[in-house]
């Protein structure tokens, strides 16, 4: 069993700042990625950022230059540092992480979501 527990949503007017975490435990040999996606009402989810466990990261080119995301890979925790908040990035935010359990099974797992309003 695997938990993911997000905060850091709220409420913020633009050009603000907000710092996303989800932190993951439970039964987790290693962790091969981390990453942020959101989601509007009738629209698909959509990436945000990624970043994999050796890799490089990956940003949508809506969020480059004004998100941030990184991992404490002692904490199991993924991050994402919003700056220069515009109202178009309110939205539903979903961690996902990607990672190999002690049977050496390759699973996937969502956040509940946090909410993150930009207000104009």
């Amino acid at each position: 069993q695997v938990h993911l527990v997000e905060s850091g949503g709220g409420l913020v007017q633009a050009g603000g700042s907000l710092r996303l975490s989800c932190a993951a435990s439970g039964s987790i040999k290693r962790i091969n990625a981390m990453g942020w996606y959101r989601q509007t009402p009738g629209k698909q989810r959509e990436l945000v950022a990624t970043l994999p466990g050796g890799g490089s990261t990956n940003y949508a080119d809506s969020v480059k230059g004004r998100f941030t995301i990184s991992r404490d890979n002692v904490k199991n925790t993924v991050y994402l540092q919003m700056n220069a908040l515009k109202p178009e990035d309110t939205a539903v935010y979903y961690c996902n992480v990607d990672l190999t359990n002690f049977d050496y099974t390759r699973l996937n797992y969502w956040g509940k979501g946090t909410q993150v309003t930009v207000s104009s």
